[in-house]
């Protein structure tokens, strides 16, 4: 109930983006539920019902992804003073957006039930009544515990996910010691506290009286005066002590890592090009000629370019700091550098799914129409994972919402903040596009020429 009170309560442009949430859910619905209609027509050629389940797996995962990012960014469920006090802690907090995502995720699968249906022919009176009725197996009665167990697929991985995601974590020190109960508990000073030391019968420690035991205690040790207080761009640490370097930032460790799983796609692809026999595995919108290691090659290169991705942003910050930087390339440079993680890998799958698209448009002629299951498909794993940008690109704006305002009340003009942010988004442009192109000429080089 609480999670229902919050969804109904929020911003609009969160309302939109849990409402984009349960449209990517109703789409990838339909494609499991369409390939259990496939099943249920062909009975006498499961492999390829088989594969055409299968290939439900990438719009699943595109679409967990983005509901994963949109429970990051929902202001509801952020850990705020207060709210612990009547019992808002981080574990309900999380469980709170799990279960606004399962609604969202869950809502999206009933939409895609009910379009199922009405295109089988089951639902009469609305346009387009039965228009799939031969596609979708009208004849055959539709088994409802194995539909249902399909569409319950999305709500459990997204929840699952955003729970794992969000999940709190442990950031008490390990050797301090615990209360054991109200009467005899012991403090953070180690002292035991008996019954009354507080009370009735022991005011005197009110009143500045000391036990022996206090006496005997050494003095509690100043507090450490603060190393590390925001920067300009709010982000980072800076250490207060003129005399002291500054602490070096901490760098992506994965782009090595990325570029080699992208090295080793590249040459699974090729490698599987000359190897591959007549018969190859059937992909989306009817082509067959491909072989598997070539989607094996593909899997890998786009989890390289994700891997990549953090690494390559942190760069782009790096260079834009580099050959006497002004307070312009400073800024936007220092911005890329710390939101690398939060923009780098959303950004780099960006670039997987389009290297992708791009490498499956090589593989059909003009003439060769594509299905309308594929093109669903197509627009789903690329609206998802484009959309995943933007809400990073939000979060990345919220996390600097308090060092905007304090440059602004600086002094600091607003039409800098603008041409740093346009400056960011060039430098991202000029790295990312020529590389997706590099790389969706590679992936499709090997079956191009077949």
């Amino acid at each position: 109930m609480l999670a229902l009170r919050l969804t109904r309560g929020s911003h609009p442009a969160v309302q939109l983006r849990r409402l984009l949430v349960a449209v990517a859910s109703a789409g990838t619905g339909f494609l499991l539920l369409c390939a259990l209609g496939y099943a249920m027509g062909h009975p006498d050629s499961p492999a390829a019902a088989a594969l055409r389940l299968a290939w439900c797996a990438t719009p699943l995962a595109a679409t967990v992804y983005f509901a994963v990012a949109v429970a990051r960014t929902d202001p509801a469920t952020k850990p705020r003073p207060g709210l612990s006090a009547i019992g808002l802690g981080p574990g309900r907090l999380m469980a709170i957006s799990a279960t606004t995502t399962a609604l969202a995720c869950t809502l999206g699968s009933m939409l895609a039930l009910l379009v199922f249906l009405h295109l089988r022919g089951d639902l009469t009176g609305m346009p387009f009544d039965g228009a799939a009725a031969e596609f979708l197996a009208s004849d055959t009665p539709l088994p409802l515990p194995a539909a249902l167990t399909l569409l319950a697929v999305v709500p459990v991985a997204a929840s699952v996910a955003v729970a794992l995601t969000l999940r709190p974590k442990d950031t008490s020190p390990k050797s301090a010691p615990r209360s054991y109960g109200r009467f005899g508990a012991y403090g953070r000073s180690g002292t035991r506290e008996t019954f009354g030391a507080y009370g009735r019968f022991g005011a005197h420690l009110r009143t500045g009286g000391r036990t022996a035991a206090a006496e005997e205690a050494p003095a509690p040790a100043p507090e450490p005066r603060p190393e590390a207080e925001p920067t300009a761009t709010g982000t980072g640490p800076v250490d207060l002590d003129p005399t002291r370097p500054p602490a070096p930032r901490e760098v992506p460790k994965g782009l090595p890592w990325g570029v080699a799983v992208l090295a080793a796609g590249l040459a699974v692809e090729a490698y599987a090009n000359r190897t591959a026999d007549t018969d190859g595995l059937s992909m989306p919108g009817g082509h067959a000629g491909g072989p598997a290691g070539v989607l094996a090659g593909w899997v890998l290169t786009a989890l390289g370019l994700a891997l990549a991705g953090p690494g390559l942003t942190h760069l782009c910050g790096r260079l834009l700091q580099a050959v006497r930087p002004g307070a312009l390339r400073l800024l936007a440079g220092r911005v890329l550098m710390e939101e690398a993680t939060r923009i780098g890998r959303p950004l780099g799958v960006v670039c997987a799914v389009a290297s992708g698209a791009y490498a499956m448009t090589a593989l059909y002629d003009t003439d060769t129409a594509v299905g309308p299951l594929t093109t669903l498909g197509t627009l789903l794993v690329t609206g998802c994972t484009v959309a995943t940008l933007c809400t990073a690109a939000v979060e990345a704006r919220q996390s600097r919402a308090d060092t905007t305002a304090a440059l602004v009340r600086l002094g600091a003009p607003a039409t800098v903040l603008r041409s740093a942010a346009a400056l960011r988004a060039g430098a991202l442009l000029a790295l990312f596009v020529p590389l997706t192109v590099v790389i969706a000429e590679l992936a499709a080089l090997p079956l191009a020429h077949r």
